[in-house]
């Protein structure tokens, strides 16, 4: 054999065996601290990064908290959502409107800290109603903070539950498609207790809560929103039970507010039974648009937030009940606007 032969040998031969931690890592599941794992300089370099922020980021007291000790999830979804108005007029004369209720379906693939998934508009596989509306959704937790990016998009589809003191101010059930919202937020949160409670326990389904445990917590919390209500459109009598002579409302504003709050995890039976309840109320400052009613000015700006979960754990198996409420406030003189997202997701999924 020839020289040249033999290193083009050598030289498939490494070509080869570059890619043999991708097999040792396929073939023990994805353990990628399992010494046995022969990476090359690059990914033991990123693997070096990567241990170094869970350990930062991610680290426990493990008489509380433990890892699953699974790196992959799959999960299948059922989410629910709505949207509130609420207009309050002196002399206890208010305006009520929700929208259609909004599902999807869908299922997530997970792997660590990311996942891949489609959710699909359920509400045309039960009726002929095709809402135009849309929803984007980020979210990273780890031990010490999470992030979250919500943008909502919806037009028409709602309907009128109170019209003042129209109809003797009972409660109603009228469709009503002049409404638009488009809403943008984006809020940062840091857990003070995060060595004892995990929110990815009761949240993401990495963690297990072995023990009950709170943590106060505090943020920033970022709003854009664009609201269109126009009742222009309603018969004479409807529009007139509406306590002022305005009938169109644009409410397009900026929110910057600090967050602060509190979370606990009851840990009612450990690995099995995991009850979460975490509320924060948002303060700070509220900025207008020029096309707003109220033309261009400075408010304040308050926003509540609550959510909830119910986890329940089987070896591998896990069923998770969510709930969610982010709510708006906006003070004029002559009323309080307020609106609100609710959401609830019901999870079922398995880990390997």
């Amino acid at each position: 054999m020839s020289h040249a032969e033999v290193a083009d040998s050598i030289g498939r031969q490494e070509k080869r065996s570059s890619t043999e931690w991708i097999k040792q890592l396929i073939a023990n599941g994805f353990h990628i601290n399992d010494s046995t794992v022969n990476y090359p300089r690059f990914p033991k370099f990123c693997l070096k990064v990567y241990n170094w922020g869970d350990r930062t980021f991610n680290s426990y007291d493990t008489t509380y908290v433990v890892s699953t000790g699974r790196n992959w999830k799959v999960q299948g979804k059922s989410f629910n959502w709505l949207e509130n108005y609420a207009f309050l007029f002196p002399k206890h004369n208010e305006v009520f409107l929700r929208s259609n209720i909004y599902a999807d379906i869908g299922g997530y693939l997970s792997f660590m800290a990311v996942s891949v998934g489609y959710m699909f508009n359920a509400n045309e596989l039960v009726n002929d109603r095709n809402d135009t509306r849309s929803m984007f959704n980020f979210n990273f937790t780890c031990a010490l903070f999470n992030i979250d990016y919500t943008k909502t998009y919806t037009k028409g589809g709602a309907i009128i539950r109170k019209l003042g003191n129209y109809d003797d101010g009972k409660m109603l059930h009228i469709p009503f498609e002049s409404v638009n919202n488009s809403t943008e937020s984006l809020q940062a949160t840091y857990f003070f207790g995060h060595r004892r409670y995990s929110h990815a326990a009761a949240y993401c389904y990495s963690k297990y809560q072995l023990k009950s445990a709170g943590s106060w917590m505090a943020g920033l919390y970022y709003l854009r929103q664009n609201v269109s209500l126009d009742f222009n459109g309603l018969p004479a009598d409807m529009a007139e039970a509406i306590p002022m002579d305005k009938r169109l409302f644009k409410f397009h504003y900026t929110d910057y507010t600090l967050t602060a709050g509190y979370g606990y995890n009851w840990a009612i039976s450990p690995r099995k039974w995991l009850l979460n309840v975490t509320f924060q109320q948002g303060v700070g400052y509220k900025h207008t648009q020029e096309d707003n009613t109220d033309s261009r000015r400075s408010m304040i700006a308050i926003n509540p937030m609550v959510s909830g979960s119910v986890v329940y754990n089987h070896r591998a198996l896990f069923v998770a009940l969510l709930g969610r409420f982010n709510g708006r406030f906006y003070f004029n003189g002559n009323y309080t606007f307020f609106n609100s997202l609710s959401t609830a997701q019901l999870t079922v999924g398995a880990r390997f």
